[in-house]
């Protein structure tokens, strides 16, 4: 199948034989929710973590309307999902505890068999713009997620695109694994956090100077600059797919524009499963600033898509 009917019978898209979502967001928010605490505790407090998820920024609808330029609308139509930070970023190397990320998650369950399991969409990033200047090192990073649980283990493939470290270009993907650590020491030294190492590697596990983290290696020839346009108030969709393998539990690969990145034979990090999650299968995006200023992820249309 080249394309997917519901997007007017372009080839907007490539997806695989079975349509598990196609969200238009001209439609609405189609189950996309900004990602919050687990409100378990007495009066409805929500549990302790070193993650401060009140914090986050939000995901909203947008009409993509800047300063000089007017209104964008999204790539078709007028609204896109809109997935924000807030204003303000902790170092690279600390804990978000700060406003410096922003989530958005839709929740769905496994249905079917399946194997092959993949997700695109058409995006666009840009900086607020509050201030002169493009503010393309003001992008720290944006990434996508599943949250998958099977009969026997959780686990997070993602890929993470790392634009700039404390102001200075990276332009790099990232893809999710756990490098050997200890629980606490994933948790940010946190003692019985409760999210073992290789879960929520987005947040979690630790950041070093050069980019890397313990919850991303770097992509093989992972380098790509992509198209940040030239003026502060205009934007660029670009395309993205991701294709995993839930048989094998592999990574198989990812497109980013015309670019074709092989993950072959890589894996996520494997762990225990959780109560009552079983068949879960969330799609999740996020972005996060590398700075004092908000920075945004506009996705103006995703599928999601199993053989």
């Amino acid at each position: 199948m080249s394309s997917y009917s519901c997007c007017h019978g372009s080839a907007k898209f490539q997806p695989l034989p079975h349509i598990l979502s196609y969200d238009d967001f001209d439609t609405g928010t189609n189950g996309w929710v900004d990602l919050t605490p687990n409100f378990t505790e007495e009066g409805f407090r929500s549990r302790p973590s070193s993650i401060n998820r009140l914090n986050f920024g939000p995901s909203m609808l947008s009409t993509n309307t800047y300063r000089l330029v007017g209104t964008h609308g999204s790539m078709s139509g007028l609204y896109s999902l809109k997935v924000a930070t807030r204003c303000g970023a902790d170092p690279y190397t600390s804990p978000f505890r700060s406003g410096g990320i922003g989530q958005s998650i839709k929740r769905l369950s496994v249905y079917r068999p399946r194997r092959l399991l993949q997700f695109e969409m058409w995006f666009t990033y840009k900086a607020e713009q509050d201030r002169p200047g493009l503010g393309e090192n003001d992008v720290r990073a944006f990434g996508f997620m599943f949250d998958v649980q099977d009969g026997e283990y959780r686990f997070f493939p993602a890929v993470r695109y790392l634009n700039c470290v404390g102001g200075r270009m990276k332009q790099h993907w990232q893809y999710s694994r756990a490098t050997n650590v200890s629980d606490t020491q994933w948790a940010h030294g946190v003692e019985n956090e409760g999210h073992v190492r290789g879960v929520d590697p987005q947040w979690f596990g630790r950041r070093y100077e050069d980019g890397s983290t313990d919850g991303f290696g770097w992509v093989p020839d992972g380098g790509q600059k992509l198209c940040f346009n030239e003026s502060d108030d205009k934007i660029n969709w670009l395309y993205f797919r991701f294709l995993f393998d839930l048989a094998k539990r592999e990574y198989v690969e990812f497109q980013s524009g015309e670019q074709v990145f092989d993950l072959a034979g890589l894996q996520p990090t494997l762990v225990p499963p959780y109560a009552r999650i079983t068949a879960l299968l969330n799609p999740s995006l996020w972005i996060e600033s590398d700075s004092a200023r908000r920075s945004f992820l506009y996705v103006d249309s995703t599928v999601v898509s199993t053989d």
